[in-house]
C-alpha cells in the first residue's frame, strides 16, 4: 500500500512538474519574444546606420567586426573601454568567480580560458561543492543553536515562539535581501527593483548573468567589492538554508502530530495506551 501511494504521488509530482515547466515556457514566450523581435530590428537597423554614415565600410567587414566583439564578450572582456579597463582576473574577481563555482552560481559572463584554467576549474569544483555543501550545513546548525539561545532569551520580551522566529526571518530579510540590493543599487547605478532581481537570482543558484556586480568599466570600484559580495552569497546561502531547514521540521513536526491523532490505538492485551508514550517521545525528540 505504500509503494503504491508513492508512486501516485510520484506521478502526480511529475505532471505538476511538467505542467509547471509548460506554463513557465508559455509565459516567458509570451512576455520576451516580441522584445526580442524589437532589439534585433533595432539591432539590424543600427548597422544600416552605421554602413551608410562610413561608407569605406562593406557588411561583411562589419559581420567580422561584430564577431571579434562576440569573441571578446565570451572570454570575458569587455569590448567598451580600452586596454586600461579593470582585469577581470585580479585577486578580488578571481575570489568572486570562486565563489561562484562552488555554490553553483556560474553566472556565465566568466570562465576560463585556458585549457590549464578549465581543467582546474574542473577538480576545483568537483572539491569545492562538497565543501561548500558541509560548510553550509554546518554553518546552519551554528545558527540554529544561536536561534535556539535566542528564544530562551527572548521569551521574557515576546512570549509566543512563532513571533520570536517571524523577527528572525523578517531580521535575515533585511540584512541579505534589502540592505543589499540597496547598497548593489547605488555602487552600480541600478534601480531597486534590478538589485532585488540580482539578490534573488544569485542566492536562488540561478545566476542568469545578466546583472553581475563590479562588472562596469566606467566605474571605479574599491578593491574589496567583488570578494565583500562573494561572503555575502555564503552568509546569505546559510540563512535561507537554515529557513528552509527551520520549514521543514516544522512539516515534519506536525506530520507526526498528526499520525499520532490518528493512531491513538490501545494494546488489547495490555490495555496501555501507547499514543500517550509516542506523544511524549515525539515532545522530547523536537
Amino acid at each position: 500500500h505504500l509503494s503504491t501511494v508513492l508512486c501516485h504521488w510520484t506521478a502526480l509530482l511529475a505532471v505538476a512538474h511538467l505542467t509547471y515547466l509548460l506554463v513557465g515556457a508559455i509565459i516567458f514566450q509570451i512576455l520576451e519574444r516580441e522584445a526580442e523581435s524589437n532589439n534585433r530590428n533595432h539591432f539590424q537597423l543600427e548597422k544600416l546606420h552605421f554602413l551608410t554614415n562610413y561608407t569605406c565600410l562593406d557588411g561583411e567587414a562589419l559581420e567580422q567586426f561584430v564577431q571579434v566583439i562576440l569573441d571578446a564578450w565570451e572570454k570575458g572582456v569587455n569590448p567598451s573601454g580600452n586596454s586600461t579597463n579593470p582585469s577581470n582576473w585580479d585577486f578580488s574577481s578571481s575570489f568572486f568567480f570562486a565563489g561562484t563555482v562552488v555554490t553553483t552560481i556560474g553566472y556565465g559572463n566568466l570562465s576560463p580560458s585556458t585549457v590549464s584554467g578549465q581543467v582546474f576549474c574542473v577538480f576545483y569544483a568537483l572539491c569545492g561543492i562538497p565543501l561548500n555543501l558541509a560548510f553550509l550545513k554546518q554553518l546552519g546548525k551554528c545558527l540554529t543553536v544561536h536561534l535556539g539561545r535566542l528564544e530562551r532569551g527572548m521569551v521574557s520580551v515576546v512570549p509566543h515562539k512563532v513571533l520570536t522566529l517571524g523577527l528572525f526571518f523578517i531580521t535575515g530579510s533585511l540584512l541579505f535581501l534589502v540592505i543589499p540590493p540597496l547598497l548593489f543599487s547605488y555602487v552600480e547605478g541600478w534601480t531597486f527593483g534590478e538589485g532585488f532581481y540580482f539578490a534573488f537570482i544569485t542566492l536562488s543558484t540561478i545566476g542568469f548573468g545578466d546583472y553581475v556586480v563590479g562588472t562596469d568599466p566606467g566605474k571605479e570600484y574599491i578593491s574589496l567589492y567583488r570578494s565583500l559580495a562573494g561572503i555575502w552569497i555564503i552568509f546569505a546561502l546559510a540563512w535561507l538554508a537554515l529557513i528552509l531547514n527551520m520549514g521543514f521540521e516544522r512539516q515534519l513536526h506536525h506530520g507526526w502530530l498528526l499520525e499520532i491523532h490518528q493512531l491513538g490505538c490501545v494494546c488489547c492485551n495490555c490495555g496501555h495506551n501507547y499514543r500517550l508514550d509516542i506523544w511524549e517521545l515525539n515532545t522530547r525528540h523536537f
